[in-house]
């Protein structure tokens, strides 16, 4: 049976931490990738980009591999972490970002990258950026795209099905027997471990869901590593890192916004009145 009770609060603890120091090594792959990104020498030269590449993609297998050890005894707190902010929070998809918000990313990326590179296409000018994505690797983004949204699409169907489990016949059933001795004041405990093993299932199933959507995450961005060229590729990390770390930052800073104005209102309606005694409207 599942655990999220104390060793739940302290596996989240832990995540937390882990999660701020994977958050300083991803600034650093985007220090090193930004560096190769500007650097000549590199736009035709996998061998310099590779392993970089390489060592980018292992952090974030690290990132889902402890994301998945802490899950297994805690994962309400991984679908709804606390470690993320309320803008974070509110665009998550089974406890991640969307795997076909990457195909957005890489088109949003791509087409920036063309207007600015306009003069140098017209010219003949092959910029190696996503802003020059050739007509073979379109079609296999393209379809790479559809397979993994029908597989995403497959998931949010097995997630409501786990959700509308919450109202199935024995959660409903033990819920009436539980409100019925609450009513005549009895004890519960006997309901306890029914009640325990009913939510461990259902827990069990959003488990599975999570670690079948990171390995959706994670595969969409392999697979879409293996159509691009490695300067291309060097350029999505960038973009895909920029936005992750942006966010968190904005959401955070929205957050400390949001604590400051409740706590100036609170102080405000406690102020003490001419007699001495607080005011609370």
């Amino acid at each position: 049976m599942m655990s999220t009770s104390k060793n739940g609060l302290e596996n989240g603890k832990s995540f937390h931490k882990f999660f701020e120091s994977w958050l300083v090594k991803q600034n650093q792959d985007l220090d090193q990738l930004v560096r190769a990104s500007k650097d000549d020498n590199n736009n035709n030269n996998d061998m310099m980009l590779s392993p970089l590449i390489h060592s980018v993609v292992k952090h974030y297998e690290e990132y889902y591999r402890e994301k998945s050890r802490y899950a297994n005894s805690d994962i309400l707190g991984m679908l709804h972490p606390s470690w993320l902010s309320n803008l974070e929070d509110a665009f998550l998809w089974i406890g991640g970002w969307r795997p076909s918000m990457a195909f957005h990313l890489l088109y949003s990326k791509s087409g920036i990258q063309l207007e600015a590179n306009l003069h140098e296409l017209i010219g003949g000018f092959n910029t190696k950026d996503l802003g020059n994505l050739s007509g073979n690797q379109l079609v296999l983004i393209d379809e790479l795209q559809h397979k993994t949204i029908s597989e995403e699409r497959k998931l949010s169907e097995n997630l409501a099905k786990v959700q509308e489990s919450l109202a199935d016949t024995s959660m409903v059933e033990l819920s009436h027997v539980v409100s019925e001795l609450m009513r005549d004041e009895l004890v519960v405990n006997d309901e306890e471990e029914k009640i325990k093993k009913s939510i461990s299932k259902k827990e069990e199933s959003l488990l599975d869901l999570l670690k079948k959507a990171d390995d959706l995450r994670l595969s969409t961005i392999k697979e879409i590593l293996r159509i691009l060229t490695s300067i291309q590729s060097v350029h999505f990390l960038i973009a895909a890192a920029e936005l992750h770390l942006r966010i968190h930052e904005w959401g955070k800073k929205k957050d400390a916004a949001v604590s400051h104005h409740k706590w100036s209102c609170q102080t405000i309606n406690e102020e003490p009145n001419s007699e001495g005694t607080s005011v609370r409207n």
